[in-house]
């Protein structure tokens, strides 16, 4: 990765403010504050490079869910680990040293709670990156507004958090959504894909379906607002039960009703879903929409190929140039861990501990306060995305904008090795591939 590539940060002196540990109010305490995770093993522990040594390091927490185990969780850790890494190459924070420290959130609310608190109250950090769940973000945005102390998730979707911003800035104007795009946004960026693609597609009529958990109601919203205006032939849909683990009713019923697709918006239900398209046998369907587990680079072989002309969106492939910058990560990410490509979660969390610096840098300062104006005026491309946020009068502030073409819809594909590949189908500017319709409805067609 060169230096011409990066967004520039103009270098700030040695004697820049560090928010101590007295200036921030204290919570209350909660039981049980947990232990962090060890940067050991696969994640490997940091010894800074650079720096001025007679200075306190520059701290940025990351708090991910179960990062020597979940793929999302690690694809974070290792994001911000590389960020971390090129910063000190770099020179550092305002000319310091910069460590990381990890808070594993278990992919549990509460402990999500215990590992900020424990981040900002024994750690000291002087910002925090990360946050993968709508509920572990909501758990502990109370916080960040207490401890004062600025904050960029790099995971979560919801818009409530945004909407407390817009209610109660004063308070809550710490927390940033460095991405991926909100849940409205979610929401749109759907939109936007299949208005353009239906015909291309094949897919004049959809059953609509959608997990019922709270992060899926806002883009539902949109969609309802939305396909009213198109010629899309809604012929079935349900936001069906979260416990669902067998989809055989609702493709029978998307079948009955000769659906060309199902646009689906899944993540916790979204093994079954998928598997239940093709097992026990292939349904007359298309398959697509938001899929999040179908987002891992390695889905391909953990089902089997079942995910096979299956179509979903993400933030970007690791074939994709989003910006001018991303493929700059991409090729650091494979050097940096044997040839794994990062999943979303990467590709922002790299960007929030990135945007932390810039933000540092702009300011001359880590004072949360200072580094907030910073970011309200940033725009500038990131790695995964053009580094902007919606402003104070917008309906979710702080949140990364979602501009047209800064992100992708991809197909699961097969090379001629036999190996899975995302190729990127839409938008055209970012296409890697055309779609394939699966061979088994052009058989019935």
């Amino acid at each position: 990765m060169t230096d011409s590539n990066r967004p520039q940060l103009r270098m700030g002196t040695a004697g820049s403010r560090r928010i101590s540990s007295n200036r921030r109010r204290f919570l209350k305490a909660t039981a049980g504050v947990g232990a962090g995770v060890s940067l050991t093993g696969c994640l490997g522990q940091y010894q800074v490079l650079g720096g001025n040594s007679d200075e306190e390091p520059v701290k940025i927490g990351v708090l991910a869910p179960n990062p020597n185990s979940n793929r999302m969780g690690r694809s974070m850790v290792q994001a911000a680990e590389l960020a971390v890494k090129h910063l000190n190459e770099e020179g550092g924070i305002l000319g310091r040293e910069v460590e990381l420290v990890v808070g594993n959130t278990k992919e549990s609310s509460l402990e999500a709670r215990r590992q900020y608190q424990r981040l900002i109250l024994e750690e000291g950090v002087d910002a925090t990156t990360g946050v993968f769940s709508s509920e572990a973000l909501l758990s502990i945005i109370d916080d960040v507004a207490e401890q004062e102390t600025l904050h960029l998730t790099s995971g979560a979707a919801t818009s409530k958090v945004s909407r407390m911003v817009r209610d109660d800035y004063e308070r809550y104007k710490y927390h940033f959504r460095i991405g991926p795009n909100n849940d409205i946004d979610l929401g749109r960026i759907q939109m936007d894909f299949l208005t353009e693609m239906y015909e291309d597609l094949g897919w004049n009529s959809i059953a609509l379906l959608a997990e019922d958990y709270d992060w899926t109601e806002k883009p539902w919203e949109v969609y309802q607002d939305r396909l009213a205006d198109t010629d899309i032939d809604v012929v079935y849909e349900e936001r069906y039960p979260a416990a669902t683990n067998d989809f055989t009713e609702q493709y029978d019923l998307a079948e009955e009703a000769d659906a060309d697709a199902v646009f689906i918006t899944t993540a916790h239900t979204g093994n079954p879903a998928l598997l239940n398209w093709k097992l026990p046998t292939k349904r007359s369907f298309g398959f697509g929409g938001v899929h999040v587990p179908m987002q891992l680079p390695a889905y391909y072989d953990l089902v089997g190929g079942q995910c096979r002309y299956a179509v979903t969106q993400t933030s970007s492939t690791a074939k994709t140039s989003i910006t001018e910058n991303t493929q700059d990560f991409v090729t650091a990410y494979q050097n940096e861990y044997g040839g794994q490509n990062p999943i979303y979660t990467g590709y922002h969390t790299y960007d929030g501990v990135r945007a932390i610096a810039y933000a540092a840098e702009e300011s001359n300062s880590l004072d949360s306060d200072d580094m907030v104006g910073a970011l309200e005026n940033a725009s500038h491309p990131g790695y995964a995305a053009t580094v902007e946020f919606y402003d104070n009068d917008s309906e979710t502030p702080h949140d990364l904008v979602y501009n047209y073409g800064e992100t992708v819809y991809f197909q699961w594909q097969e090379n001629e090795d036999g190996e899975g590949v995302q190729e990127a189908i839409w938008p055209p500017d970012k296409k890697t591939g055309d779609y394939i319709t699966p061979p088994w409805l052009e058989t019935e067609a």
